[in-house]
C-alpha cells in the first residue's frame, strides 16, 4: 500500500484490520477453468474448439512450445464491488486499504487455480499465468473468453461492452501446458500480475524478475 519496508503506524494498522474482517464477511471465491488443444499461426495462437483467438507476438512466445493451454477466470464476488463503492463514498483511507486487500485476495485465488492445475495436470510443465491486456494480446478478447467458460453461469463473471470485468475484482488468464522443460523468460512490468500494487514500479525501480 505504498509504505515499501516501513510498518504501519497504530491507526492504520487498526483500519487494516477493521477492513479485513469487514471485507471477509463478503468475499465468496470462486473460479472456473478448462484446459484446451492450441495451435500455433503466425499471428497468434488458435484455441481449437472455441471461436477464440489469442493474437500477438506476446502470447505466441509466452506459449511457445506448449501444446495445450489452460483458460480461467477467477473473482471475489460483486458483494466486494459493493463495499469498495461503501467506502469511496465514506472514507478514501479504508476504500484505498480495502481495494489493496481485495486485489491480494483475488491474487490468492489465481494461485489456487496454479495449485490446481500442478495437481490435476502433473504430466504437464506450466507457464506462469498471462492475462487479456497483457502486452500485445487484446483486452478485446475478453467476452469471447468469458463466453468460452462460461464464466457467467459458473461464477456470475461478465464484462462490459470496454472489455472491463465485472466484479472488478477478478482476473482472467492464460496457463501454457508443456510436456517439455518451459524456458524461464523475463516477464517484464508489463505481464506481471502484481504490477498495480508493485512497490518496485513505485519507487521506479525493477525486481529483476
Amino acid at each position: 500500500m505504498g509504505m515499501g519496508n516501513n510498518k504501519p503506524d497504530e491507526r492504520t494498522a487498526l483500519l487494516i484490520d477493521e477492513c479485513e474482517k469487514e471485507l471477509l464477511k463478503v468475499i465468496e471465491p470462486k473460479f472456473v477453468y478448462r484446459v484446451f488443444d492450441v495451435a500455433h499461426k503466425e499471428n497468434g495462437v488458435e484455441v481449437i474448439g472455441t471461436p477464440l483467438f489469442l493474437g500477438g507476438n506476446d502470447i505466441c512466445r509466452h506459449l511457445e512450445g506448449c501444446s495445450k493451454c489452460v483458460l480461467f477466470a477467477a473473482t471475489i464476488s460483486s458483494g466486494v464491488d459493493r463495499k469498495l463503492r461503501a467506502y469511496e463514498a465514506e472514507d478514501m483511507a479504508k476504500a484505498m486499504i480495502a481495494d489493496c486487500l481485495a486485489s491480494a485476495a483475488v491474487e490468492q485465488v489465481c494461485d489456487i487455480v496454479d495449485n490446481t492445475v500442478k495437481e490435476k495436470l502433473s504430466g504437464y510443465n506450466q507457464t506462469w499465468r498471462f492475462s487479456p491486456g497483457y502486452g500485445d494480446l487484446p483486452i478485446s478478447v475478453q467476452r469471447v473468453f468469458l463466453d468460452v467458460l462460461n464464466a457467467q453461469k459458473f461464477i456470475g463473471l461478465n464484462a462490459t461492452e470496454n472489455n472491463i470485468l465485472t466484479p472488478r475484482k477478478s482476473v482472467t488468464a492464460i496457463i501454457g501446458l508443456s510436456e517439455n522443460e518451459i524456458s524461464k523468460g523475463r516477464r517484464g512490468c508489463a505481464c506481471c500480475n502484481m504490477r498495480e500494487v508493485c512497490q518496485f514500479r513505485k519507487r521506479g525501480d525493477h525486481c529483476g524478475f
